[in-house]
């Protein structure tokens, strides 16, 4: 698993951010977890929300486990309000309950960032119904089921907030044997792009971070191996991974005063891939 060297994280400030309160889902480890520090960090309260699974094997348990509380600990040495909510976000019952806890603990939430997701490779013809829909049911719905409780919460109080969800490069790349990640990118695009035309009128933004490849636990299987890592920088026209810590920057800027005229957009984080790096060289024109 990825450590994350919490000292050398960023002091700098956006304006907006200090002494309101965040609710990052997935926020246990990988860019969840950088993002939870980041906004540590920025002086904001977090809520870190968490998935500990029953049928889990008892090692992934201990290694959930202390990833949240390495990051729980991390963020409270920022000198701010933390608490930890386990919940499910594919569940409804899950999700309300999250929110109530939080809202409650830390009298109210004013960002919400929907970073939890999963990803189940093969090829797509073999690929069962349970697998594809477990993928659909936690990248995109809940996705919808977190901001649809956060954006009641804000109505209720007539306040103001902001929703970013963690989407990726593959909202627009396609990737072969990784179809309900894609799919369910692809479906966050439009749920930013719908949120915010919707609450605009209402000082409710919406936006999204489109990470591309970056050195976390979910990417393990190529992180950790030479081969595989080189073939995936050489892909990327700034010929390298990117950091977790990168995309949480990102979304810290996204729910500041200085992104308060941004909404319905994707930022993609991700050293140009997103730039059809094979025409870095003229092959079809010229």
């Amino acid at each position: 698993m990825e450590t994350t060297d919490f000292a050398s994280a960023p002091t700098s400030t956006f304006d907006g951010l200090a002494g309101k309160t965040v609710l990052v889902t997935g926020g246990s480890s990988g860019i969840g977890q950088s993002i939870a520090v980041r906004f540590g960090h920025e002086g904001t309260n977090v809520a870190i929300n968490y998935l500990n699974a029953r049928e889990d094997a008892v090692e992934t348990e201990d290694k959930i486990r202390t990833a949240y509380e390495r990051c729980t600990a991390a963020v409270r040495d920022c000198g701010v309000k933390v608490c930890l909510h386990q919940a499910d976000v594919s569940k409804e019952d899950d999700v309300q309950r999250m929110f109530r806890e939080a809202t409650e603990a830390l009298g109210g939430i004013d960002f919400l960032i929907n970073n939890a997701g999963i990803q189940l490779s093969g090829a797509s013809h073999e690929i069962e119904t349970g697998a594809f829909d477990s993928v659909i049911a936690v990248n995109l719905r809940g996705a919808y089921l977190c901001a649809r409780e956060a954006i009641r919460h804000w109505l209720e109080e007539s306040k103001t907030g902001t929703i970013v969800n963690i989407s990726s490069v593959h909202q627009i790349i396609p990737k072969p044997k990784f179809v309900g990640y894609s799919v369910s990118k692809g479906g966050m695009q439009n749920l930013t792009r719908t949120l915010a035309l919707e609450y605009a009128g209402r000082a409710i933004r919406v936006n999204a971070v489109g990470p591309g490849a970056t050195i976390t636990p979910i990417n393990k299987s190529w992180v950790d191996d030479p081969e595989k890592k080189d073939l995936v920088e050489s892909h990327i026209p700034m010929g390298r991974a990117g950091q977790s810590e990168e995309m949480a920057a990102v979304a810290a800027f996204l729910c500041s005063d200085e992104a308060a005229y941004i909404t319905g957009q994707t930022l993609y984080v991700d050293g140009g891939l997103t730039l059809y790096p094979d025409f870095r060289t003229a092959w079809s024109s010229e």
